[in-house]
């Protein structure tokens, strides 16, 4: 058993002036077989033992662990959190005995997972405890022989991270579907722009560069076959959609190739049984499947949800930005005028045909119904509103209203600069990708306006 002492576990809410709140940090985390298994608050001697028990609950309460200690030298007070038992006791457990207490009913994958230590990425990048928990319970899920699992984490928390240490802890168990460890898995990764599907494959670089195969239309047709050789895949529904007479690419594949599939931002349609992606998942249903999204349960992705069941794990944003991982913002609500439309015989019809009497709604804007003024007037206000300086992403409803609100802004900005606002969607390839790492550059200030959909 290791003892981390003082173990940081925020970073403390960001305030005005670049200054931190008081962020929360354990005294000790007892680690027994790569896994968090026991906090320790420790108080003066001269000091009640009761006086650390509200931390310790509220510790472990955030990390999920079960058994928690309040301690000050003379007297230790132990709490259960799950079954809500708690009095003082002799001496700490041993670590087998703290083990045993915890995971009573442990089978031969949860060790084997266990077994694998988190990747650190050459001791550059360590995992938050959220991340953990995450990948935790995904371990947990996947040794009980669940077969649809769903994480909801918000945006900027580091998904991707996760399900590299998912995928990381498969490869290195050597767990597949027969679970017999005879073979390393075969795992798909699926996103719905190139630029997620890049960004992946370049996340997960601590794997050995002939285990990682990024799937693309052109080197297949190159190959005149879909790539085989490899261990983690990394492709585009887009890609796996197309194919030669009308004949998908991923039906070239057997469908209990992948052992398991981790479908990025699958609230975008990918479990709609209306969606063509969902017969991608459908193809490789012997598979495990997890879904990665950073949006809550409501009515626009109740398909998601129904079909991945609930999230085994939630980080919501409030949560992010209590913790200090993500930066607080402020909501300012715009309305204009023309947040509905009907058709007089007054208003000219450039291009298509508009249905007489029907009541336009925001959902129905940049989709079936174009309105240039429109949006020009929604700019206009946005950039009267916001610091002209600060950078900024304005999400669009498709790619190519993210080109307009672009040309738009581009049009009325302030500053000279002709890279002001620059466009990321799947239609942008490289350039797209380089503008992303030049926005995500704290150094750089152009561009300083991202649209994207």
């Amino acid at each position: 058993m290791r003892e981390r002492s003082a173990y940081k576990i925020t970073e403390g809410r960001i305030l005005s002036g670049g200054k931190r709140a008081k962020p929360e940090i354990a005294d000790y985390i007892l680690v027994y077989k790569n896994l968090k298994i026991g906090v320790i608050e420790a108080k003066r001697d001269e000091l009640e033992v009761g006086e650390g028990v509200a931390q310790a609950k509220s510790y472990a309460e955030k990390l999920q662990i079960d058994y928690t200690y309040a301690t000050n030298g003379k007297v230790i007070y132990q709490i259960s959190m799950k079954s809500g038992e708690e009095g003082e006791i002799d001496c700490f457990p041993t670590p087998d005995e703290l083990w045993n207490k915890t995971f009573f009913g442990q089978n031969e994958w949860k060790d084997k997972f266990s077994d694998v230590p988190f990747e650190n990425v050459n001791g550059t990048k360590g995992a938050r405890y959220y991340q953990e928990i995450a990948v935790n319970n995904t371990m947990t899920a996947i040794a009980e022989e669940k077969d649809r699992m769903l994480l909801t984490l918000a945006t900027g928390t580091g998904k991707t991270f996760i399900a590299f240490q998912i995928a990381w802890k498969l490869f290195h168990s050597r767990w597949n579907l027969k679970r017999d460890g005879k073979r390393r898995p075969r795992i798909l990764f699926l996103a719905d722009r190139n630029i997620l599907a890049d960004q992946a494959f370049n996340a997960f670089s601590a794997f050995d560069q002939n285990a990682l195969v990024r799937i693309s239309p052109h080197d297949i047709r190159k190959k005149g076959t879909v790539p085989m050789g490899g261990s983690v895949f990394f492709t585009i529904f887009q890609t796996f959609m197309s194919g030669p007479d009308g004949t998908p690419y991923f039906g070239e594949y057997p469908p209990d190739f992948f052992d398991f599939v981790i479908i990025d931002e699958c609230h975008r349609g990918g479990a709609n049984d209306e969606s063509n992606w969902r017969d991608i998942m459908k193809h490789f249903s012997p598979a495990v499947q997890l879904g990665l999204t950073a949006t809550p349960k409501r009515k626009d992705n109740i398909d998601t949800y129904k079909y991945f069941g609930e999230p085994i794990y939630i980080y919501s944003l409030k949560e992010g930005v209590n913790d200090g991982f993500l930066t607080p913002f402020k909501v300012k609500r715009i309305q204009t005028t023309m947040d509905d439309y009907i058709y007089t015989s007054d208003d000219k019809i450039v291009e298509g045909e508009v249905e007489k009497g029907k009541i336009y709604e925001e959902s129905d804007f940049n989709r079936i119904i174009v309105i240039k003024e429109r949006e020009a007037k929604r700019v206009r206000v946005l950039l009267g509103e916001m610091n002209q300086k600060e950078k900024t992403i304005i999400f669009c409803t498709t790619q190519d209203h993210a080109a307009a609100v672009r040309d738009l802004v581009n049009q009325m900005k302030d500053g000279t600069d002709p890279n002001y606002c620059v466009r990321v969607t799947a239609n942008d390839g490289a350039r797209g990708e380089q503008y992303l790492r030049e926005f995500q550059d704290n150094e750089k200030i152009i561009p300083t306006i991202l649209t994207t959909s």
